[in-house]
């Protein structure tokens, strides 16, 4: 019987050392303050500032083809990726540590191109390329992006802190990178003025939503939208112990975006979260041209429920999963 993401990632929680290993270890995991389970490890760092530390991985034939994007974009997206777990945090990225698996025939155009994408995005937010590593793949080209960021102590936004009543929003619109797959995966040709070009291909974290939301104390709980709607909702739903009620009719969506890639279509980078009804007053309608739209409510029941027009049906737990 196959194994589950959720599955293969709650074995290893379990096989973590939760007890034992003499002073220094329990001293080190004192300093943990959320671990696997998250968007980001937070680690105790000083009287003012918590870090945060995420790393991901981009597969060559999993998370995309080389045919059909261009280096710089490959580059722009191994970076958005960890940094929209930054985003999701509340938090500020400071360092990434860029390590490369290369196929030997790989140019030294492609890789100047792939670097180029990947430090404009890191010149834009203001990061530092601190290290990495280097090696031969035999399998794909693979890139694993570690970034180190921070946050105001003890003010880093978990999952885990959605309440029944809570508000549910997201930022953004949802499912045009999977719209713009769509058109990749049928032999169609992405157009750079298109919202799914940029969707798919240039994805922007949403560095300074997320640090909106946490200056301001709204959100409650959030996570990012890199596997689609319907699972990372599951996610946050399951960390918190609650359940969701999602509008349909609510979803931010282009006219020519379907409704399942709405619910399901993973890569927007797009924020999630929670917020109590009595502080979504103080939400604005746009910050910095992206909408903030409310989608639906929190529900002491746990599950997931999808309203369309005056029925109630279950949804489906769908999106991206590796295994």
């Amino acid at each position: 019987m196959r194994i589950t993401e959720r599955q293969f990632v709650e074995l290893i929680r379990k096989r973590a050392p939760s007890a034992g290993g003499g002073a220094t270890v329990a001293g080190l995991r004192h300093g943990l303050r959320q671990g696997i389970g998250d968007d980001c490890a937070v680690l105790a760092h000083t009287r003012q500032r918590d870090l945060l530390v995420t790393t991901d991985l981009f597969l060559e034939g999993i998370h995309f083809r080389r045919e059909w994007q261009e280096p710089a974009s490959l580059g722009h997206k191994a970076l958005a990726r960890g940094q929209s777990d930054i985003a999701a945090m509340g938090g500020i990225p400071r360092y990434a540590f860029l390590s490369l698996g290369l196929p030997r025939r790989t140019g030294q155009r492609w890789i100047n191109e792939f670097l180029a994408g990947f430090l404009r995005l890191a010149a834009a937010s203001k990061v530092v390329l601190a290290g990495g590593d280097t090696g031969s793949s035999a399998s794909g080209f693979l890139a694993d992006v570690v970034i180190l960021g921070d946050v105001p102590r003890n003010q880093a936004i978990l999952r885990s802190g959605a309440r029944p009543g809570d508000e549910i929003w997201v930022t953004g619109t949802l499912g045009t990178a999977a719209l713009g797959l769509a058109v990749l995966q049928t032999g169609g040709k992405l157009r750079r003025s298109h919202a799914a070009f940029q969707a798919f291909c240039y994805p922007e974290p949403r560095l300074r939503m997320g640090r909106y939301l946490r200056q301001r104390k709204l959100a409650s709980a959030m996570i990012d939208l890199s596997d689609g709607l319907s699972i990372d909702l599951a996610r946050l739903c399951e960390a918190s112990g609650v359940g969701a009620r999602i509008v349909e009719a609510s979803l931010p969506r282009l006219a020519q975006t379907p409704l399942r890639h709405a619910l399901h279509g993973g890569e927007d980078l797009e924020l999630l979260f929670t917020v109590p009804p009595e502080r979504s007053p103080e939400l604005p309608r746009r910050l910095g041209g992206v909408p903030f739209t409310r989608i639906g409510r929190i529900t002491l029941e746990r599950k997931l429920w999808l309203i369309r027009d005056s029925s109630k049906i279950p949804l489906p737990i769908l999106g991206f999963q590796h295994f």
